[in-house]
């Protein structure tokens, strides 16, 4: 990694750790695992540490958001992960078969389960599934929707969550919902960048003006239909000029003061852009 990669990023809140030692408390209790990712940043959104937390627990990897990916990519990355070992699957939490896919692979899952105690004369379990992920990666809207009712709050803002606590559902499931995890050093620049234009950490980490041009610029090299659709920019083969791009933005978007491109608001814009889904059918983690 060269240096223009790296960052001495830290945030590692509290409760994280918290997180970590309460999940470990309840280990013994937990039969899967749901392992969520934003399907839009799967490397950079997934918890570099999980077999830290989670040990030998079968696992299911889920990537949210899958309605706002580009789906070539989407279905990629799916075969990658598989590829790894993992049950993969991606889910728009707002749609209905796919919650019940998800349901259905869970308790596939625990065929093996379920047969070693049907073996023993014992009645079949009801799953006690953890959900884990970072944050604003859609925890609590599966949760909700697994429910069937609002039990978890939801947020496009990271650290919604603050708690652990056991969800009943009508599926032989219960859940297991807990505050986003995140890996205690971003030293990775780039990851750090994708994690702020998706709202998992908090942009007071990383440069208003940065993550709004990173966005920029990964639209240039990966979406340029999509950079002049939305912001009128044309696409070049070679690196975007930040002044060059704020110049036209300006008076595009009202954002000017003393004649000058209103830099902050600019900025804002083009990250709100992603928050508000203006701006999808993308995945920034673009290679495999």
């Amino acid at each position: 990694m060269n240096n223009e990669n790296k960052t001495n990023i830290n945030w590692y809140p509290g409760h994280m750790e918290k997180t970590r030692k309460l999940i470990l408390k309840e280990y013994k209790n937990i039969d899967v695992v749901y392992e969520l990712v934003d399907a839009r940043i799967p490397r950079s959104s997934k918890i570099s540490n999980i077999y830290e937390i989670i040990g030998n627990k079968p696992k299911i990897l889920i990537m949210t958001k899958k309605d706002l990916a580009d789906p070539i990519l989407l279905e990629k990355w799916l075969v990658y992960f598989n590829n790894l070992g993992s049950k993969a699957i991606a889910i728009d939490v707002n749609n209905d078969e796919d919650i019940k896919k998800l349901i259905s692979l869970t308790h596939e899952l625990m065929d093996e389960l379920q047969a070693k105690r049907e073996e023993k004369g014992l009645k079949k379990k009801v799953i006690q599934a953890l959900v884990v992920g970072i944050p604003n990666v859609g925890k609590s809207s599966l949760i909700n929707r697994i429910v069937g009712k609002k039990v978890a709050q939801t947020g496009n803002k990271p650290g919604i969550t603050h708690h652990l606590s056991w969800l009943k559902t009508n599926h032989d499931l219960i859940l297991l919902d807990t505050p986003g995890i995140l890996y205690p050093r971003l030293d990775n620049a780039e990851v750090a960048r994708n994690l702020a234009a998706f709202s998992a950490i908090k942009y007071e980490v990383v440069d208003v003006n940065e993550i709004a041009f990173h966005i920029l610029k990964k639209l240039n090299r990966y979406y340029p239909e999509k950079l002049k659709e939305r912001y009128g920019l044309e696409p070049t083969n070679m690196e975007l000029d930040f002044m060059a791009c704020y110049e036209i933005l300006g008076p595009k978007m009202g954002a000017m003061r003393g004649g000058e491109p209103d830099y902050e608001r600019i900025s804002n814009r083009i990250i709100n852009d992603l928050k508000d889904e203006y701006v999808k059918g993308i995945v920034f983690d673009n290679e495999i």
